[in-house]
């Protein structure tokens, strides 16, 4: 097992599971980042994540701990912990121990799933975690789609594979006739690298001589950092996904997709259905596709890259660079389209296209 060049601790939020499976009172174990983990939901319905271990002596929360109310309970000698990881009660003292706490992360839960930041410092969160609806602002909510959990997901463990593939991917144009046997490859409509939340659009032409104005598919996705993307498809299917790798160690990563789809005429409530099934079972297999390629694939760094491709995979690595404890790897520096002016009349077509 050969350890990835990129580092596998970028700063950012990370997917640990869907909020389905933070059960109240139960303790969620895992390990995420090199660390044994526990989620666990308060009384109120709070989620926290912490370090696993108690800072009394040690016992791992997620083995016979509980939650009483919105506290944490060991199961070695009680001790109680609260949402931010400080010991609360002590039940065979006056008082608890107010100078040790265990590591707890920041939490969100959205778009059906848990979330916690990560940065090797400890610094606090600088961008969000978008709303896969909301976001959008095309006035669609979860209710026009069937509920993707469980019946609509995908999770993988412990795969080969780094974050930053799936971003990368996302600017691969000439993958989708490959690997997702689309007639035409894809038009970026937009890339729009200015901060640490990304937004990458591209329109896909199923009929021969389509154009960006009558274009019969098309995606739009925000990507905030490169552990967390949610994407809008419209067209043959109309779905919503959201991809995510969170990285297990040095080596590997935990996989997980999710997909909503938009409901059928006549089947604007209830649970999922056959059609929805269907639909989504669709757009998880080309999904998989992907998988199956990063779990095998090995960092190339410089790439060799094509003219066409120059800009797009340029503009994402030194973007990408933002999000590593060390700053990451150089600029990419691939071999370059074969003049300037080439490269100029790319760059000068994509700027129009973002304005």
């Amino acid at each position: 097992m050969a350890k990835p060049p990129l580092s596998m601790e970028p700063t950012g939020w990370f997917q640990v599971a869907w909020s389905a499976e933070i059960t109240e009172r139960d303790v969620h174990t895992m390990k995420y980042f090199g660390t044994e983990m526990v989620a666990w939901r308060s009384a109120s319905g709070v989620v926290s994540v912490f370090d696993a271990y108690c800072e009394h002596l040690g016992a791992h929360l997620g083995y016979g701990g509980h939650v009483e109310g919105e506290n944490l309970v060991c199961p070695f000698h009680g001790w109680e912990w609260n949402a931010e990881g400080r010991n609360v009660c002590i039940p065979y003292e006056k008082r608890p121990n107010k100078g040790r706490r265990i590591r707890s992360y920041p939490v969100v839960e959205r778009n059906e799933a848990v979330w916690i930041w990560y940065d090797v410092d400890g610094g606090e969160p600088y961008f969000d975690v978008p709303d896969i609806f909301a976001d959008f602002g095309d006035g669609r909510t979860a209710a026009d789609y069937y509920p993707p959990v469980p019946d609509a997901t995908l999770f993988r463990r412990d795969l080969e594979m780094h974050p930053q593939y799936v971003m990368e991917n996302g600017v691969d144009f000439a993958h989708f006739t490959f690997v997702h046997k689309t007639p035409f490859m894809p038009e970026f409509t937009r890339h729009d690298f200015s901060g640490p939340v990304s937004h990458v659009d591209f329109t896909i032409a199923f009929d021969e001589g389509a154009t960006l104005e009558n274009a019969t598919s098309g995606v739009e996705s925000i990507n905030a950092g490169l552990g967390c993307s949610v994407t809008k498809s419209w067209g043959m299917v109309d779905n919503r996904t959201m991809p995510a790798v969170t990285p297990v160690d040095e080596y590997t990563s935990d996989v997980r997709f999710t997909v909503w789809i938009g409901r059928k005429a006549g089947e604007e409530d209830g649970p999922m259905t056959v059609y929805g099934k269907t639909m989504a079972d669709f757009v998880i297999e080309q999904f998989a596709a992907d998988v199956h390629i990063w779990s095998h694939q090995r960092y190339s760094d410089p790439p060799a890259l094509s003219r066409k491709e120059y800009q797009g995979f340029t503009a994402l690595r030194e973007w990408a660079r933002q999000f590593y404890p060390d700053g990451g790897p150089a600029g990419p520096d691939p071999v370059r389209p074969e003049s300037g002016a080439v490269l100029a009349a790319a760059t000068s077509r994509q700027e129009g296209l973002t304005r």
